[in-house]
């Protein structure tokens, strides 16, 4: 059945005015965003057949590629691009920091800011967190992207802007691809050589924060650093 043939309360964009974003499914989120649906598949159909292209279903789309959308029968280069733009825009809203100051002492809140952003990774990347004396931060800058296995940190790469937006205090985030934030070995050496150069700096590390599928661990809390 195509769309504009079921009730109005069962459309996608008619139950979204009417009762809200919780209540429709992934499809159907997705179809609004397909818009239409070709002579044979309705949108609603044509979601349900992107959410099942891959084994992870949704999670696919955190990192797709407009060619892998066009790839299935019925999505174009057109539809393609408005869904990654959609995911992306979505991943934006997630991770920018709702106020510009926030609790060091809560590595859930800080978390928050880079979980769904850096939870679909394949490589890990080392994000540092700069703040003011009061607080505020005043940056968060990428200073490494490494392999599937290891991120290569060198101090100078890292505190270099640190040094440059006159920083107090950095956290560091990171993210295991395995999903699993259980630091390593590697992980904690890092750490503990970072924070000797910090000291010298007359910048404080205030945590380093591991990111895996939906969990995180601070090293702080664990007493790693």
């Amino acid at each position: 059945m195509i769309i504009r043939e079921l009730p109005a309360d069962e459309r996608p964009q008619e139950k979204l005015v009417i009762y809200g974003t919780s209540a429709l499914s992934n499809a159907e989120l997705l179809a609004i965003i397909i818009r239409t649906g070709t002579n044979k598949k309705s949108a609603v159909t044509l979601a349900n057949e992107i959410l099942t292209f891959k084994e992870n279903g949704i999670a696919f789309l955190a990192e797709c590629v407009p060619e892998e959308l066009a790839e299935i029968q019925g999505i174009g280069r057109t539809k393609a691009c408005q869904i990654v733009a959609a995911i992306e825009l979505g991943k934006r809203i997630a991770t920018k920091p709702k106020q510009m100051r926030i609790n060091v002492n809560n590595p859930e809140a800080i978390a928050d800011l880079f979980m769904e952003k850096m939870r679909y990774y394949k490589k890990e990347f080392f994000d540092v967190v700069m703040l003011n004396t009061k607080g505020d931060v005043i940056a968060i800058e990428n200073t490494a992207i490494g392999d599937l296995n290891c991120t290569i940190i060198h101090p100078r790469e890292i505190f270099c802007k640190a040094v440059k937006k006159s920083a107090s205090a950095v956290i560091f985030i990171h993210n295991h691809p395995s999903g699993n934030p259980t630091p390593s070995k590697e992980d904690i050496e890092i750490t503990k050589r970072l924070v000797k150069a910090g000291e010298v700096l007359g910048i404080r590390v205030l945590d380093h924060i591991i990111i895996g599928d939906g969990t995180f661990l601070s090293l702080k809390n664990k007493n790693l650093m």
